[in-house]
């Protein structure tokens, strides 16, 4: 394996360690009133990897070549950005930061499906109750 390779799979491997699915949806936790509190963040990283071989180096077999020098960086950003609150059968989502109308109709989707629900419930109510009287 060319010595790059091996820079290039140990960043990889880091980065996996550091981001999972747990990072961007985070643990439910419950308060003592009984409402479920889900974390969401958003999760930005970069990293940058390089290397090279010099002098005379470069004209000998691949097993045998040096110098060889390598490195690597990298940064993550964690930011919250909502919760998502179940309380007594209801799911709000809370943004934690500025709000554009994207977000305002994302926020009210968990409500409007609510009354959606309301009203085809209320529709077959009403509709059982016709069939039945006549």
């Amino acid at each position: 394996m060319h010595p790059i390779e091996h820079v290039l799979n140990t960043t990889m491997s880091e980065l996996g360690k550091m981001v999972d699915v747990n990072t961007i949806v985070g643990n439910p936790f419950v308060t003592p009133d009984g409402c479920t509190i889900i974390p969401i963040s958003k999760v930005s990283f970069g990293f940058v990897t390089g290397g090279g071989e010099y002098g005379e180096g470069m004209k000998a077999p691949i097993e045998t070549r040096h110098p060889f020098a390598g490195g690597t960086a990298s940064g993550v950003t964690i930011t919250p950005v909502a919760f998502m609150v179940e309380k007594q059968d209801q799911i709000k989502l809370l943004t934690a930061t500025e709000r554009d109308i994207v977000d305002k109709i994302l926020e009210s989707i968990p409500q409007m499906a609510s009354e959606v629900r309301k009203m085809f419930e209320q529709g077959k109510t009403k509709g059982e109750n016709s069939t039945s009287q006549g």
